[in-house]
């Protein structure tokens, strides 16, 4: 009898083993969404830290890869994050203003001269203050940014200097500290949805825009622009982040790959962002446009007021914070 106990309890005690066993083995699913269509960087990095995750962990952790906003917008996708819905994401400027507008200069036109600034800024103490922010007020942890390449304009006419902006119907999209920007340089900006721009331009509604060189590229605007206006305006990047509470629930070591896996991954976005960027540029060339190197001190000048204005609006040390870097 006693033997027929103890053989039970042997066998009750290695089936939960089991048990515990099969729920220790199963896999940790991550869903990871990114607005834009296939064929980017932004796909090339999610790619990426798909091939990291899975192989560091032998299997353990699943990506799936959510293009195009098949989840959501942005806006929506970061709410969804906040309540643990879905668990990370490739964001873009919302994630600061929603969380952290006082500390987010990135969005000012004409600021840093550089995407190097852009980095060393939100990679700082006050790009550190977003994160905080960004954690206590929606539950979302910031792993830092991804590079997005520089913003230029494409004209119908050569622009060189601020007097050159004077009068020009320009497509922008609606963000208010854009259209304040390029008001201020004499532009008339009319927002329009960017599926729309090509035709816009056509008919003549509008004639200029400005975006990194993808969009020229992707839209053929050869056919209806002439010019590239290198004004590098701002660098408008991408975010690594993660929903709070499905990440507090890793243990510390899978925070840590997956930490290693999206610093590899961004690094390699930026990577081919600039492969990218360059590439656009040959073949625009290729299609006839030109490119022009604008008086960029000038035309920044220009633009201070509106600038000083945008600036006013941010925490105190944003400023010093900003000037440190862009003298040192």
């Amino acid at each position: 009898m006693k033997f027929k106990k103890s053989f039970l309890s042997l066998v009750t005690v290695l089936a939960l083993s089991c048990m515990l066993g099969v729920a220790g083995a199963a896999k940790i699913s991550i869903d990871i969404n990114n607005t834009m269509k296939p064929g980017g960087s932004e796909e090339a990095a999610v790619k990426k830290f798909k091939e990291i995750v899975e192989e560091a962990s032998d299997g353990r952790m699943e990506v799936n890869i959510f293009l195009s906003g098949q989840l959501g917008k942005e806006k929506a996708v970061l709410e969804l994050m906040e309540i643990g819905q879905t668990q990370m994401a490739l964001t873009g400027g919302i994630f600061r203003t929603m969380f952290a507008k006082e500390y987010d200069p990135v969005t000012i036109p004409f600021l840093f001269p550089d995407w190097e600034s852009v980095k060393t800024y939100l990679e700082g103490p006050l790009g550190q203050k977003i994160g905080e922010l960004a954690e206590k007020k929606g539950g979302v942890i910031d792993f830092g940014p991804q590079k997005r390449a520089g913003r230029h304009m494409t004209t119908n006419k050569k622009v060189v200097k601020p007097e050159d902006i004077q009068g020009l119907k320009m497509r922008l999209p609606a963000i208010p500290i854009w259209v304040d920007v390029w008001k201020e340089l004499g532009a008339l900006p009319t927002v329009i949805p960017a599926p729309e721009i090509y035709l816009a331009m056509k008919t003549g509604q509008v004639e200029a825009h400005e975006n990194s060189l993808a969009s020229p590229y992707s839209r053929k605007l050869w056919e209806v622009q002439d010019y590239v206006i290198l004004t590098n305006h701002v660098y408008f990047p991408w975010h690594w982040v993660a929903s709070k509470v499905w990440f507090d629930g890793l243990s510390k070591e899978d925070q840590e790959l997956i930490k290693k896996a999206v610093d590899e991954a961004r690094a390699y976005g930026s990577q081919v962002e600039d492969e990218k960027d360059a590439f656009y540029r040959t073949e625009l060339e290729k299609k006839g446009m030109k490119f022009i190197e604008p008086d960029k001190d000038a035309i920044r000048a220009a633009a201070m007021p509106a600038i000083d204005r945008a600036v006013a609006d941010l925490a105190p040390e944003v400023p010093e914070e900003i000037e440190r870097i862009v003298n040192q």
